[in-house]
């Protein structure tokens, strides 16, 4: 048994190595990750790093004008989106707007595609910041980005061996209600010797991504494993996650939609408030799909 976290490590680092040189972030986006890390950053230099690109300009102009932000007024400058929303959110947006280019290509099998992932991934990050915002916690953007993200360790299976991945998707197979008959982590556990999870940490830790989504990537299926001090955002994702397999696209890892009372416990998320959260996640998700296209 002692041997299998040391097998798991090498399924990891293999499969990272294995398509560092096909999943990169745009250069820009590592730019703006670590100039938001760097305690001596300002919003001036966010603004001259965006305004090298145009295309990236405009499409975070076009989510701070979006009603999903509900700001006053046409916001036309890269600076006043910096002043109205912070520095953090504005660096949110920025990966957000460059994170969809990797959920491209066909389908792997008429059960799975990227883009079905990427329709999961956008539905859970809605649902994170309707959770982040109903519990006020300050940190909706944080929230939106970690559930945009969550499930990116698929996205390295689908890079690092599509054979192997379509073997996962063979062994959990989704039944009439689209819920999966098969355990999709069991089955990554068994032919990759890891699961998304690991792969996904792996891969934040490689783009040097803040730990909190270390975490979020690595813990999303079992938040509780984490301390009470740092389990806040991946309880919220680990949420998200369940509430928005109701909805389109890809949910093969998730059983059911039903939320360990502890996990809402550990949120003070009261089911009536998550039930409520439910009821307008499809008209919110239709929003940020008008955003983010």
């Amino acid at each position: 048994m002692s041997v299998q976290p040391l097998a798991k490590e090498h399924a990891v680092a293999a499969a990272i190595r294995e398509i560092s040189h096909i999943a990169t972030l745009p250069e820009i986006t590592l730019k703006i990750i670590e100039l938001v890390e760097s305690p001596n950053s300002t919003a001036q230099d966010l603004n001259k790093v965006i305004s090298n690109d145009p295309a990236l300009c405009s499409r975070i102009l076009k989510v701070v004008n979006s009603a999903f932000y509900g700001l006053p007024g046409q916001i036309g400058s890269i600076n006043r989106a910096i002043v109205l929303l912070g520095l953090n959110a504005v660096k949110n947006i920025a990966i957000a707007a460059s994170l969809a280019k990797l959920f491209r290509g066909g389908s792997l099998t008429p059960e799975f595609s990227a883009k079905d992932l990427w329709t999961h991934s956008t539905a859970t990050a809605t649902a994170c910041k309707m959770i982040a915002d109903h519990l006020k916690l300050g940190f909706s953007d944080e929230a939106f980005l970690a559930g945009l993200i969550h499930d990116i360790g698929i996205i390295v299976e689908i890079q690092y061996d599509r054979q192997r991945l379509i073997e996962v998707i063979g062994r959990a197979q989704p039944g009439p209600d689209g819920a999966p008959v098969g355990d999709w982590l069991a089955a990554e556990t068994e032919i990759f010797g890891a699961t998304h999870q690991d792969f996904g940490q792996g891969l934040c830790e490689k783009w040097k991504f803040p730990k909190n989504f270390a975490l979020v990537t690595g813990y999303h299926h079992r938040p509780m494993e984490l301390a009470k001090e740092i389990r806040t955002l991946v309880c919220i994702v680990h949420v998200a996650d369940k509430i928005a397999s109701t909805c389109p696209g890809f949910r093969m890892d998730v059983k059911n939609a039903n939320v360990d009372p502890a996990v809402l416990e550990s949120l003070k998320l009261t089911p009536d408030a998550l039930q409520q959260i439910m009821q307008k996640l499809p008209e919110q998700i239709q929003t940020v799909n008008a955003m983010l296209g």
